[in-house]
């Protein structure tokens, strides 16, 4: 696709902390999600798509630059990303996309662009990192994983009303289909990254979506009884250091019924961006696509938020569809990641394609899936650990290592709840040793610690330094 005219737009709709067994289109009875819906019957869902790291910042700079994190030092939510990193912006930048953003990227040092032409809304997560241009807040591995000093407040703060991560939402909407309808859009093709922060919390949604899910209809977490005593240690150091308690029944039932109010407000913005581009005539020479960052615990393992390498963390929806070129209405069981979305984006425009760590799935879009890898690696190195981690999906198995700790083991085919650590299991050992052996020849745990440290230290060091200057 050498003629610029004959180039694909590009929509990546991305939202934040949406685990994707949490919508109508990957099976949830409850949830309700019209607009990806639709979307799926018009294009590919992909069943098994990962994250490179269950993160907001990690895996938002793992996935501009499609490279993993330990490549491009973006340990944590306050390492900033170097400016000189290549970004997909950047790539399509250069072969003449108009390459814009409106909303969040998490970019949380002083460049807030990396590669795109404007920011048309507000990235509001990146402004509470970037103030005053100052480091903040930099995980502290030295102090281990402490417990926290009280319960994590997301159940508590469940309700219907507004929020400014709503307004802004709304404002990211609206700027992103306003460019949708200026004329210029028929002059070159453009790529417009629209980036929401919902259903990540605070876990409040306007009342008409509340509405949707009365308690007493609300799902609650599938625990069997012991798991939560003999879940391993890795995942029992992080509940207790994210204040993941044994909340009370209603107060789960409330968090789940935010969670899915904004679930299906996020959807229903998905759905007005692809009402617009069928009202401009660009739907069939556009590629949609829709994302997350990463999941969503949802009270599932006894654990909320993210940051684990349990299903409802780290895999992530994934829709594309391109009406004008690929055939419609089908399912990728496959294991994909994130900097292999990126791949095939570059793949399709034809872009520069030097340094990036994913593999191109357009083979796999275009029905042959004979040499597919069939794998993702996923990494974190931030709070709630203190030591390195990471997670490999190799086909129906999930290997997660955490340096220091025994491996778990998982068959996500006769397990996908994951209840069943296969670590200790004498005729599973060769599968593990294998998996192990896969993860640490291109990921070196060791060093990988002393680089995090390393970082941790610097960034809290000139931290102190300003609030030393400032007389704080």
């Amino acid at each position: 696709m050498s003629d610029l005219r004959n180039r694909p737009n590009i929509l990546l709709i991305m939202s934040d902390e949406h685990a994707p067994m949490y919508s109508g289109t990957y099976g949830h009875p409850l949830v309700q999600t019209p607009n990806m819906d639709q979307l799926a019957e018009q294009g590919f869902v992909f069943t098994n798509a990962y994250c490179n790291s269950p993160l907001c910042g990690p895996s938002r700079m793992s996935f501009m630059t499609g490279r993993y994190v330990h490549q491009i030092g973006t340990w944590d939510n306050a390492s900033p990303l170097a400016s000189d990193q290549v970004t997909w912006a950047h790539r399509l930048g250069a072969i003449g996309y108009d390459v814009v953003l409106s909303g969040k990227q998490h970019f949380c040092g002083p460049d807030q662009f990396h590669g795109f032409r404007q920011q048309l809304a507000r990235d509001l997560h990146a402004e509470l990192w970037t103030k005053d241009n100052v480091p903040r807040n930099a995980p502290d591995w030295t102090k281990g994983t402490p417990i926290a000093n009280q319960p994590w407040g997301g159940p508590q703060q469940a309700k219907s009303g507004t929020t400014l991560e709503i307004e802004v939402d709304d404002l990211v909407e609206k700027n992103a289909i306003a460019y949708l309808r200026e004329p210029a859009r028929k002059d070159r093709p453009w790529a417009l990254n629209v980036s929401f922060i919902a259903p990540h919390f605070p876990l409040v949604v306007p009342k008409r979506f509340w509405d949707l899910y009365p308690l007493d209809r609300v799902d609650l977490p599938n625990i069997p009884p012991d798991h939560l005593e003999n879940q391993h240690l890795v995942h029992q150091r992080m509940r207790q250091m994210f204040g993941c308690i044994d909340f009370p029944e209603e107060l789960v039932r409330r968090a789940r019924a935010g969670y899915y109010g904004l679930i299906t407000y996020l959807d229903e913005k998905i759905g007005r961006l692809l009402q617009t581009l069928r009202e401009t005539n660009q739907e069939e020479n556009t590629i949609i696509i829709y994302c997350s960052d990463h999941g969503e615990m949802n009270g599932e393992h006894g654990m909320w938020r993210k940051s684990s390498f349990y299903e409802a963390s780290v895999r992530v929806p994934l829709q594309i569809s391109w009406p004008g070129y690929l055939s419609a209405c089908d399912t990728i069981d496959q294991t994909v990641s994130l900097v292999d979305l990126i791949a095939t984006i570059i793949d399709i425009v034809d872009a520069p394609s030097d340094g990036l760590d994913g593999d191109s799935f357009l083979p796999l879009m275009q029905g042959d899936n004979l040499q597919w890898k069939d794998n993702a690696f996923s990494e974190y190195l931030a709070h709630g650990v203190a030591r390195p981690t990471a997670m490999l999906r190799q086909g129906g198995y999930k290997l997660h290592y955490s340096l220091g700790d025994q491996p778990q083991l998982y068959d996500l085919v006769q397990d996908p709840n994951e209840f069943s650590d296969l670590g200790l299991v004498e005729s599973h050992q060769g599968i593990l040793q294998d998996l192990q052996r896969q993860l640490l020849s291109g990921w070196n745990p060791w060093t990988i610690e002393q680089q995090v440290l390393k970082s941790q230290q610097d960034r809290q060091l000139i931290e102190y330094s300003y609030r030393q200057m400032a007389g704080n």
